[in-house]
């Protein structure tokens, strides 16, 4: 955090956009940055949508011990319109002590909110969902770059075919890269590491059946076979993606930050979830399920063929999912 000092600091935050990684990423550093100028920095998070304005007004207040504060607040688009009068009224003169860290998914709902905030000088920190492949290459690179390591667009193509589009997994898979190789990575790089790595490969094919895609759900299944990854973790991976879409769908089509806590599991694997769900049926995944366990006893139990029951459960899942989009 070197460099950092009470007038680099901004005094409010805006985090614009509901890519969750990002999000998270910029309320990470703006706490840590205040931390380096103030090590008791004094850290609280509110959501907006349950925020009184008395409540506002006592957390913004001048503390008694002094300090500095992070006041960080989700959910901005849920704030009630007398909250945002309140907060953007204090947005004009905001107190040099407190760094107040709003973040809002962006889109109509509460625009004036994100609005006034710009338009009063808050710092905006973009945290929208990358779109397309372009988008995602640029954030590998970047993720490689920042750890201090280069990537070719060709190995962060490969990244991407390998681990999927979801961001915390592409970085975490980078920081993996970056731990075990000398930093300088190409096609072939990733391709010597991802060669048989059974969480990678299992929930490949789990991800493709889901969204009824079998011709990729086959060749990655075939591909992992062939490399001696081991049938038992693809069975697994296969019972889990559709166990997570079943208990996703059947809590509704909420807010993954509000469900997060009811079904014990992260944002991003709820939303993820819910996209997959798109197009089954409670049926279909009721029946989707029982094909997984059937898949998990006889791969588990030492079917014969085990390589031909995984074979047989992409189809079936296929299939289940097929008769629920009729």
């Amino acid at each position: 955090m070197g460099g950092v000092t009470p007038a680099s600091l901004a005094p409010i935050l805006l985090v614009l956009g509901d890519e969750e990684l990002l999000a998270t990423r910029a309320v990470s550093q703006a706490v840590a940055e205040t931390r380096a100028v103030d090590p008791d920095v004094d850290v609280r998070e509110y959501q907006a949508g349950s925020l009184t304005v008395g409540e506002i007004a006592e957390m913004l207040s001048p503390s008694l011990f002094g300090g500095r504060r992070v006041l960080i607040l989700r959910a901005g688009q849920d704030a009630r319109k007398d909250l945002v009068t309140a907060l953007l009224a204090y947005a004009k003169d905001p107190d040099p002590e407190v760094c107040l860290v709003v973040l809002h998914v962006g889109g109509a709902k509460g625009k004036a909110f994100a609005d006034g905030l710009r338009a009063a000088g808050a710092t905006v920190v973009p945290a929208a969902k990358l779109k397309g492949d372009r988008e995602r290459v640029a954030f590998v690179r970047d993720e490689i770059r920042r750890a201090g390591g280069r990537c070719t667009d060709d190995a962060a193509h490969a990244l991407l075919a390998a681990v999927g589009n979801d961001l915390r997994e592409l970085a975490a898979a980078c920081s993996q890269l970056m731990a075990d190789t000398d930093g300088r990575i190409d096609a072939d790089t990733v391709a010597r590491y991802y060669r048989g790595r059974a969480e990678v490969s299992g929930f490949t094919v789990a991800d493709a059946v889901m969204v009824g895609d079998v011709p990729a759900a086959l060749e990655a299944l075939r591909w992992a076979l062939h490399v001696g990854v081991d049938p038992v973790p693809i069975a697994d991976a296969l019972a889990d993606g559709v166990r997570t879409v079943a208990r996703v769908a059947s809590a509704g089509r909420g807010d993954p930050y509000q469900l997060a806590s009811t079904l014990g599991m992260p944002a991003w694997k709820i939303r993820t979830a819910q996209q997959r769900a798109r197009g089954w049926t409670p049926e279909g995944l009721v029946r989707a399920m029982q094909v997984a366990a059937e898949c998990n006893a006889a791969v588990k139990g030492g079917a014969d063929d085990r390589a031909y029951a995984l074979e047989r459960a992409v189809f079936s899942v296929a299939a289940a999912r097929q008769g629920s989009t009729r």
